[in-house]
């Protein structure tokens, strides 16, 4: 099923009622089926290669060009204005496209793009003539919709490849799971470059005609505003943004009042984080997991099905099992082993990169997630943590979350972050990385003490470093390969 086609239709039948709403103005749908016309005449009068670029802060801008560039058959490619130059430019060759869609703010903030690409800016279209009316393309399950760029944690980004079907099955699961209407009213703030903020945060709303509210940039006074102005149902974001909004000082329940479902996801959500948020706005954050390589949504944990760390069950049609990563056997339930899974919303692969693709994916169809998890009696997931990201102290696996959770239930703390550093004795070491909240103090060795409470001594931190703010990536994600830089550099010896 082609994927722009529900959203086209919904648009038709909301034509003079408002769906989006950003930091520029409001837009009914009649508005945004308009300017997605003029915007694919734009494309096809500058561009002949089969892939789109979107270089688009979070607003109606993306989901115009978006609808644009489908109703041509061509493939979007959402593009992240925070890379460095050197991976933007890699992007832009590697996924052959000529023609990028932008606005001038964002190159603004962007060094200089390839020469050879044609940058067709939105905010210099005339939208008030007629555009040329067009049939929109049809596409099938198969045929490439969008790619988006995964940063990974080695080499160059990846383009996971996401076809009509992928995205299409991946909206029906999250209308599904989420029990989405056109009354529902959405807060949308993660960046549409995002796997989230692409389908959960725009496709998905925009596909059942549900509003939909747009900040280009994270501030917790603004996100409060608009939900207690708008009436805002439905937010998704990430632990940190969770945080922000805690922290807020003229935050009340009030402000939330309005709101039957919080969601966080791209990260694991801190038990302190949750507890916090629950004393202050009388709200309990769903969590919620996916990767970009399953469209990205896969399980959800509603508020009537919490457990505590799951992630909730899977949407309808996903299928996971925990497996031994050595032996590819399947696990039984509540044994830890290496989350697989598969459904409609899979990938296709990774684009121009078959060997990537085959190690992605084993030999019945599953994509590897990289991720340790469980799966209980009743179907619930838990992810607990990253094989990559294991530690071995004398033998003993030590996963980094479980550090991180005793750290973040101190009163001081915001966020930490655990790696392992090598050691002669014991093979590794543990080393927690912590962000204070505002106006708190401690000392790295009561919180060396405090985690001796609640830890195994071997689990506990070797070395506490107290800094300002942890390594993040683009939407907020504590990236924990970046803190081996901060490690205090050994002292010469003369």
């Amino acid at each position: 099923m082609s994927v722009h086609w529900p959203i086209i239709r919904t648009l038709a039948r909301n034509a003079r009622r408002t769906l989006i709403t950003d930091d520029r103005g409001s837009y009914t749908g009649r508005e945004i089926l308009v300017a997605s016309m003029h915007v694919a005449g734009e494309i096809e009068r500058c561009s002949s290669s089969a892939t789109v670029g979107l270089l688009l802060p979070t607003s109606a801008t993306f989901p115009i060009a978006a609808l644009a560039s489908w109703m041509l058959g061509r493939t979007v490619v959402p593009l992240n204005y925070l890379l460095k130059p050197e991976e933007l430019a890699y992007v832009i060759d590697h996924c052959q496209t000529d023609c990028i869609v932008t606005v001038n703010p964002i190159l603004e903030h962007v060094d200089a793009l390839p020469e050879a690409v044609h940058l067709l800016k939105m905010d210099e279209i005339n939208f008030r003539s007629m555009p040329e009316l067009r049939w929109p393309a049809m596409a099938g399950d198969e045929d490439l919709a969008m790619l988006i760029y995964t940063s990974g944690t080695t080499g160059r980004p990846k383009g996971v490849m996401l076809t009509h079907g992928n995205l299409s099955a991946n909206i029906r699961q999250g209308v599904n799971g989420m029990d989405v209407t056109k009354n529902d009213v959405f807060l949308g703030v993660l960046p549409q470059f995002h796997a989230f903020g692409v389908t959960q945060l725009t496709l998905t709303p925009l596909t059942v005609g549900a509003r939909v509210l747009y900040t280009a940039r994270f501030r917790a006074s603004t996100i409060l505003k608009l939900a207690r102005e708008h009436g805002a149902t439905a937010f998704v974001g990430i632990p940190s943004m969770y945080n922000a909004l805690i922290a807020a000082k003229q935050g009340t329940p009030e402000d939330l009042a309005s709101m039957r479902l919080m969601v966080s996801g791209a990260e694991p959500l801190p038990d302190a984080t949750l507890t916090r948020f629950r004393e202050k706005f009388n709200v309990t954050i769903c969590e919620g997991y996916g990767m970009t390589e399953v469209s990205p949504a896969t399980n959800l944990a509603l508020p009537g099905q919490y457990k505590v760390h799951s992630v909730g069950k899977p949407l309808v049609g996903v299928i996971q099992r925990v497996v031994d990563p050595a032996t590819e056997q399947e696990l039984p339930v509540c044994a830890e082993g290496e989350l697989r899974m598969k459904g409609p919303n899979l990938m296709a692969g990774y684009f121009r990169q078959p060997e990537a693709t085959s190690e992605a994916i084993d030999n019945q169809g599953f994509l590897k997630t990289g991720d340790m998890a469980k799966i209980d009696e009743e179907g619930f997931l838990y992810i607990t943590g990253r094989i990559k990201e294991m530690i071995i102290v004398g033998g003993e696996n030590v996963f980094p979350r479980e550090v991180e959770e005793v750290l973040n239930k101190h009163e001081a703390v915001n966020a930490s972050g655990v790696i392992g550093v090598q050691d002669p004795l014991r093979g590794e070491v543990i080393v927690a990385f912590v962000e204070l909240l505002e106006d708190q103090s401690v000392t790295g060795d009561e919180l060396r003490t405090w985690c001796r409470q609640f830890l195994a001594g071997y689990k506990a931190p070797r070395e506490v470093h107290i800094i300002k703010a942890l390594p993040r990536n683009p939407i907020g994600k504590i990236i924990r390969r970046d803190l081996k830089a901060l490690l205090p550099k050994p002292e010469r010896v003369s």
